[in-house]
């Protein structure tokens, strides 16, 4: 019997996210955490520590050449991740790498060519489209047995104080509320309906000039909208509703994490819960492995379509709200 490949991992960044997914990658079958890199040295041994990680490195490019590191996960703030992307694959390093993909199409598509170039795989890490009650109400709307969509409303918003040090206050690295949490909205339209026909956006700035609040809307044939918000400054049910024919499917709260769907019809509502014992960034994390084992060099779920298309509709809300970053 064959022995099934383990894969060192190896995170660069060791902010809050990472922490998340170091947790998740210990519950994973032939996955190791091999490796972490911080600019800051001392940080990337605290997380080693923390984490039994085998390398330190005080340097991106240490991890990176490493010969052992099979797969890296980047975790930095959005306005590094095509830099640290390009670093990557140009060693050709697999890579998974955090949302937003980058800061606009043209670094994307930078990012997808280079991969294509190197034949090494490249996904971005949009966790929702591998979690289990995200996969069920994608199945339960395309089985039809509610009819056609009319209509969609998906939110994620969070009271956060204003603190200059906190990135999501900081423009020189790609903060606001959009990239930050208004993709996960545009994702759930992206998904759900496919791309628009009109998009409309309006959002309120700080002094900084990074949007605090962001509302869009899409519109779709026959007269199908996506009504869309995002939020740092004022917190908000964060679920996803859709509207269809014949009932409703809501994504509960926080509906971009792991959480639990109702699907109402004919006035009865029945609650589908997914317990995972994660914290989710498990599922993708697998994916990334079972492409690996498969010789694919993109993702079957996230492709990189996808990320296009993605990034191009942030785009397009960002020349609507007059949004640009240095």
């Amino acid at each position: 019997m064959t022995m099934k490949k383990k894969y060192c991992w190896g995170i660069i960044g060791c902010g809050k996210i990472a922490h998340k997914f170091a947790e998740d990658l210990a519950t994973i079958p032939n996955a190791t955490l091999y490796a972490v890199a911080s600019r800051d040295t001392k940080k990337a041994k605290d997380f080693g520590k923390a984490y039994n990680v085998f390398r330190c490195y005080g340097s991106y490019q240490e991890l990176i050449t490493d010969p052992k590191v099979d797969i890296i996960y980047i975790a930095t703030p959005h306005v590094f991740h095509y830099e640290n992307t390009l670093m990557c694959l140009h060693h050709k390093k697999a890579v998974l790498c955090e949302k937003p993909f980058a800061m606009n199409s043209k670094q994307v598509k930078e990012m997808i060519a280079v991969a294509k170039r190197n034949n090494t795989f490249l996904m971005e890490a949009l966790w929702t489209y591998f979690l289990p009650h995200y996969i069920y109400a994608l199945k339960a709307i395309k089985s039809n047995d509610l009819g056609t969509i009319k209509n969609l409303k998906a939110d994620f918003g969070f009271a956060s104080s204003y603190d200059p040090k906190n990135r999501l206050f900081n423009k020189k690295l790609g903060g606001g509320s959009l990239l930050d949490v208004g993709i996960y909205p545009l994702f759930a339209a992206l998904s759900i309906l496919g791309n628009p026909d009109k998009i409309e956006a309006n959002a309120t700035f700080d002094k900084n000039g990074i949007d605090e609040n962001c509302t869009m809307l899409l519109t779709y044939k026959n007269n199908v909208q996506a009504s869309l918000y995002s939020s740092i400054t004022k917190e908000t049910n964060t679920e996803a509703i859709i509207e269809l024919e014949k009932g409703i499917i809501t994504i509960n709260t926080r509906f971009h994490e792991p959480s639990s769907v109702i699907i109402t019809k004919n006035g009865i509502s029945k609650l589908h819960e997914f317990p995972v014992s994660t914290n989710g960034y498990s599922f993708e994390a697998i994916h990334v492995q079972e492409m690996l084992a498969q010789g694919t060099m993109e993702s079957t779920v996230m492709t990189f379509e996808t990320s296009l298309q993605l990034i191009n509709l942030l785009d397009t809300v960002r020349n609507k709200i007059n949004l640009q970053y240095e």
